[in-house]
């Protein structure tokens, strides 16, 4: 395995594994290797700095640094929605469409959530007349 760190051409930097030189090089081919927080895929290797061992309480603090802000105002809404959502949503993961056809049908209280779904399984929803929408993010913690 080896670790990179990436750049997209609007200068968001995040770090990224694969399981080498090559795949890496194959994924970025097949415009695979995508941007944390804008999605593009013009992505590309940046300047690195050389591995160090460091004791376990350094290295700890030295990966709690967070994502660039967001730079335009497209950026800006997009971090503001999640922002609400996060705040005000439960996330239930891969339970979403169970926990929102319990909601509907009146098996479960409502109340505002959030999570994964499956197309199909979101399409079924949709049929049955459960309002839902696609959110133009992912959980934070899926984020590379």
């Amino acid at each position: 395995m080896i670790q990179y760190t990436l750049k997209c051409t609007d200068d968001h930097r995040f770090d990224s594994w694969f399981q080498s030189a090559s795949a890496f090089e194959k994924l970025k081919a097949a415009s695979m290797i995508v941007c944390a927080v804008c999605g593009s895929s013009k992505v590309e290797k940046a300047i690195m700095a050389p591995r160090v061992s460091q004791s376990r309480e350094t290295a700890q603090s030295s990966n709690d640094r967070p994502l660039s802000k967001p730079a335009n105002p497209a950026e800006q809404a997009l971090a503001k929605l999640r922002q609400h959502v996060e705040e005000n949503a439960t996330y239930v993961g891969r339970d979403f469409a169970t926990q929102a056809r319990a909601m509907h049908d009146g098996d479960a209280p409502a109340r505002p959530i959030w999570g994964e779904a499956k197309g199909e399984d979101a399409r079924k929803l949709l049929e049955d007349g459960v309002q839902v929408a696609p959110l133009p993010f992912m959980p934070s913690r899926k984020t590379n």
